[in-house]
C-alpha cells in the first residue's frame, strides 16, 4: 500500500495541468517575464479575495513581503519587533532583514497562538511592531492584540503565511492589521511552484513604499528615492496563481470537511491544537499534541503514514539566534508544544478513505 505523504504536489497539479502549462507556455511567448499584466492582474486579483479594499504588493516570497512591509515602516536598527518563537525562521529572518530585534513572546498552550496576556509585559519604548502569526490555518485575535496595546503607535503586522481564507468573526485573515504578508510557497493553501508572496495594506501611502523597495526604491526607472532591494513576483508564478486562485475558497472547504473527520475519529489520547475563539479555521496543517511524539511518528511511518513537526525547534533556542540572549524555560508553553506536536497529512487532495487510513492507524500507534 503506497504511503500517505503529508503533501502531495503531484496530486494537486494533474488536477490543473493543462491550465497551468497553458497560462506558463503565454508567459514565455509574451516575452514579459517581471512585473508585466500577470503580476498586475494577480495582485489585483488577491486584492479583490481579501475584499478589495487593501491595496496588494507582489513580492518574491513571504519572507520579502514581511522584510518589505517593515521597511516600509520605517523601521531598523535599534527597533524592537514583538513575534513568537514557534513559527519557521522566516518570519524572523524578515525582522533581521530590517534591521530590528525580535522579541519573543509565549504562546497559548490549547491554540500554539501568541499569548496577548503576556503581549503587553514586552513592549517598551523601542517598541515600533507586532508580527501575528496565523499558525496553522489559526488565527490571532487581531482587534483584542490592538486593545492589549497602551501605545497607539505601535504597528500591526499580520503574518498569514498558512492561513489564506480563515476568518476571525466573518472578517478574513489579512484586513485587520495595519499590514499583511502571504506566502504562496508551493505547501501553502494557495501555492506557486515556486517561492512567491505578497505584502497588503489598506493604507495607500505604505503601499507605495512597498512597490518602491522591492524593487531597488525606484519610483523612476534607474534613479532610487530610498533604499530598496530585489524581491518581484515574476510573471510564471503570477500566471501560476491567477489559475489557482478561483479554486482557493473550495480547497480550503475541502481543508475544513477533512479536519472535522479528523476530529470525529481519531483518538482522545490525540490533543487537538484547537482553533481560537470566532475563527474559521483554514486548516492549512492538522496539528495534534500526542506523548512519546517521536516514538509516534515511528509507528506512523511503518504503518504508511507520513507526518511533520511544525516546529520542533523553537526560534529562540536555536544556535542562530543565541545572540538575543533567551534562555532554555524562558517560553515555557512554545517549548513544550515544541517535544509534542505532530502534523497529520493535510491537503485537499486527499480521499476520505485516506483519512480514514490515518485516523486508524494513529490510533492504533496511540494504544
Amino acid at each position: 500500500m503506497n504511503k500517505i505523504p503529508v503533501f502531495d504536489f503531484l496530486a494537486q497539479y494533474k488536477g490543473l495541468q493543462t491550465e497551468i502549462q497553458a497560462a506558463m507556455e503565454g508567459v514565455l511567448e509574451s516575452g514579459q517575464l517581471i512585473l508585466g499584466p500577470q503580476g498586475k492582474r494577480f495582485e489585483t486579483a488577491f486584492s479583490e479575495y481579501l475584499g478589495g479594499h487593501l491595496g496588494t504588493v507582489g513580492v518574491n516570497s513571504g519572507t520579502d513581503a514581511l522584510a518589505v512591509i517593515l521597511m516600509a515602516m520605517g523601521i531598523g536598527p535599534g527597533d524592537e519587533v514583538i513575534t513568537v518563537a514557534n513559527t519557521a525562521v522566516p518570519t524572523v529572518s524578515a525582522i533581521r532583514m530590517s534591521g530590528a530585534t525580535p522579541v519573543f513572546c509565549d504562546v497559548n498552550l490549547n491554540t500554539a497562538l501568541m499569548d496577548l496576556d503576556s503581549l503587553p509585559g514586552l513592549v517598551t519604548d523601542r517598541t515600533r511592531a507586532v508580527i501575528a502569526v496565523h499558525l496553522f490555518g489559526n488565527m490571532v485575535n487581531i482587534p483584542q492584540l490592538r486593545s492589549m496595546l497602551k501605545r497607539k503607535d505601535i504597528q500591526v503586522v499580520e503574518d498569514c503565511a498558512q492561513c489564506h481564507g480563515a476568518t476571525l468573526n466573518g472578517v478574513m485573515a489579512g484586513t485587520l492589521g495595519d499590514a499583511s504578508a502571504f506566502s504562496f510557497y508551493p505547501t501553502k493553501n494557495l501555492g506557486a511552484y515556486g517561492d512567491a508572496g505578497l505584502a497588503a495594506s489598506p493604507d495607500a501611502a505604505l503601499v507605495g513604499k512597498m512597490k518602491s523597495i522591492r524593487m531597488y526604491g525606484f519610483e523612476e526607472t534607474g534613479y532610487a528615492e530610498r533604499e530598496g532591494i530585489n524581491t518581484r513576483l515574476d510573471e510564471l508564478q503570477a500566471a501560476v496563481l491567477n489559475v489557482k486562485l478561483p479554486h482557493l475558497k473550495a480547497a480550503v472547504d475541502r481543508r475544513r470537511a477533512i479536519a472535522s473527520r479528523y476530529g470525529a475519529g481519531l483518538s482522545d489520547k490525540a490533543i487537538r491544537v484547537v482553533a481560537a475563539e470566532g475563527v474559521l479555521h483554514a486548516h492549512h496543517l492538522f496539528v495534534v499534541r500526542v506523548q512519546e511524539r517521536d516514538a509516534i511518528r515511528t509507528r506512523l511511518s511503518a504503518l504508511g503514514i507520513a507526518t511533520g513537526i511544525h516546529y520542533p525547534h523553537p526560534i529562540h533556542l536555536m544556535r542562530g539566534y543565541r545572540f538575543l540572549g533567551y534562555l532554555p524555560g524562558t517560553l515555557p508553553n512554545t517549548e513544550r508544544l515544541a517535544g509534542e506536536i505532530l502534523s497529520l497529512p493535510m491537503y485537499p487532495e486527499l480521499t476520505d478513505a485516506e483519512v480514514d487510513r490515518v485516523i486508524d492507524a494513529l490510533n492504533r500507534a496511540l494504544t
